[in-house]
């Protein structure tokens, strides 16, 4: 992977940029404060707060910040053959708005620390492995929030808050509140859409992380309870035997009988 630049930036004057066609590289830019303009092959967009920009290397893309705007945003500039055949495979959206995502800033400022770094073999792959998650979930992001997408974008965001906040405590209310629906109307949406409801669907994320634990560590089912959020053992032992028919003690003795006998090996 060839990084041209990484980095963050907040402008309060006047700034212009442009990207101009057969430039090699993709541009990637999130903003994530304030608004700006832009214009891509002549066509005048107006950037605000969570849009995403992904820029082909034979796009005409100019930037224009106004004096006293306040503007902030993510960028990258990047070329290379994975790019090139990660482009190729499917349409890609020059604009989406995918809103502020946590996890893709994260992404985002892990590359930019390792770009930082004295250059290594290491640190090249790193960064390259890095780039590939961002651009992936960039993607995902992107296709999410289609109007083309198979759900309501609203829902796509509750998902992703459960599934960020799913092992700790939350409300129906948080997720409501993260979606920007009422309480009444982001729970209906959700069942009707996912076919199950936010703690259903919480539930299921919790006792897939209480499963691993259980086979791969030999942390206790009391420390795993809590850990997965179910906040004590007799609720963890409720909800799964619920689901599964059997004791956690009893699961968990199994599966390990399981993975002791398929790793023996006969020398006979």
């Amino acid at each position: 992977m060839d990084i041209h630049v990484c980095g963050y930036s907040y402008h309060t004057q006047g700034f212009y940029s442009q990207h101009k066609p057969g430039s090699a590289s993709y541009l990637f830019r999130l903003q994530t404060e304030g608004s700006c303009e832009a214009k891509i092959n002549g066509e005048k967009l107006l950037i605000k707060k969570g849009d995403l920009l992904m820029v082909h290397p034979e796009d005409h893309y100019e930037l224009f910040i106004k004096e006293k705007v306040g503007s902030g945003d993510y960028y990258l500039i990047c070329n290379d053959a994975w790019l090139d055949e990660w482009w190729s495979r499917s349409a890609k959206r020059t604009i989406s708005h995918i809103g502020i995502n946590e996890t893709l800033i994260s992404l985002w400022q892990n590359i930019i620390i390792e770009e930082r770094r004295p250059s290594s073999s290491d640190n090249k792959m790193i960064t390259s492995y890095l780039l590939r998650a961002l651009c992936l979930s960039l993607e995902r992001a992107s296709t999410e929030t289609s109007p083309a997408f198979s759900r309501p974008y609203s829902v796509t965001r509750m998902m992703r808050y459960i599934e960020e906040h799913a092992l700790t405590t939350f409300k129906a209310d948080d997720v409501a509140q993260h979606a920007g629906l009422s309480l009444s109307r982001s729970v209906h949406l959700f069942k009707s859409c996912v076919g199950k409801t936010m703690v259903e669907y919480a539930q299921e994320i919790r006792l897939s992380s209480a499963i691993d634990r259980m086979i791969y560590t030999n942390m206790t089912l009391e420390h795993i309870a809590i850990e997965c959020g179910f906040g004590s053992y007799s609720y963890f032992c409720k909800v799964f035997k619920k689901k599964y028919g059997t004791a956690p003690g009893a699961y968990r003795r199994l599966r390990s009988n399981v993975v002791i006998n398929n790793n023996q090996t006969d020398y006979s």
